[in-house]
């Protein structure tokens, strides 16, 4: 079962803050969310995440889409090492993990799909244009790039949303782009885009992007 997954995936990790972490990642994107991203992503072939942290999102997909070969990306070498010992435990073949920061990324081969889970808003905004270039040349034709972030409206959620950051994450700043500006971003490069919002209990204002690349 999907939450079994879940379980497994936190289980993997010994540290105990690290577990914490993840408790409080798959509370902010629980199974319902997990299962709508799921759904754009291909049934096989390889994915790329980027931004990995500590490889829980792709850990969670290796299991439930096991046709995937996902390879994560993270600038951070502990949260990458973690992510890979975490995957032996799982005993998980299809997905590995890889130093490498957003912000220097280049087109390195051809992915059936991509994503970028809350990681927009934590990348500077002259670096985030350059990135989905690359990430469009990445992606095989039809290919899509999903990206789940947040808006900027209305403000009482973004305040939320800033005030949750800064507990889980206070070094790194954040830009927040209203949905519109982003989408529009997306379109420059050549995508088609589909946006869609995530209702929520919790005051996120979280939108999900579906961006396939066409000719």
């Amino acid at each position: 079962m999907r939450g079994d997954a879940v379980l497994r995936v936190i289980r993997a990790y010994d540290d105990r803050v690290v577990r914490a972490y993840c408790w409080g990642r798959f509370w902010i994107l629980r199974q319902r969310f997990l299962d709508a991203i799921g759904r754009h992503l291909p049934a096989e072939g390889p994915v790329l995440d980027v931004g990995c942290g500590f490889g829980l999102f792709s850990l969670y997909y290796a299991q439930v889409l096991p046709g995937l070969s996902l390879r994560g990306l993270d600038i951070n070498p502990r949260r990458i090492e973690m992510a890979r010992c975490a995957a032996a435990r799982l005993g998980l073949s299809n997905v590995t993990y890889e130093l490498g920061d957003a912000m220097a990324y280049h087109a390195d081969g051809e992915y059936a799909g991509a994503y970028m889970l809350d990681i927009v808003h934590h990348i500077p905004e002259d670096a985030v244009r350059p990135l989905v270039e690359q990430l469009f040349k990445a992606l095989a034709m039809g290919g899509r790039l999903i990206i789940k972030d947040v808006d900027t409206r209305p403000a009482y959620k973004r305040w939320f949303t800033h005030a949750l950051d800064r507990l889980m994450d206070p070094t790194t700043p954040v830009r927040y782009w209203s949905a519109d500006e982003l989408e529009a971003l997306l379109a420059e490069v050549g995508f088609r885009v589909g946006r869609q919002r995530l209702p929520d209990y919790l005051p996120y204002p979280h939108v999900l992007y579906v961006c396939e690349r066409q000719d």
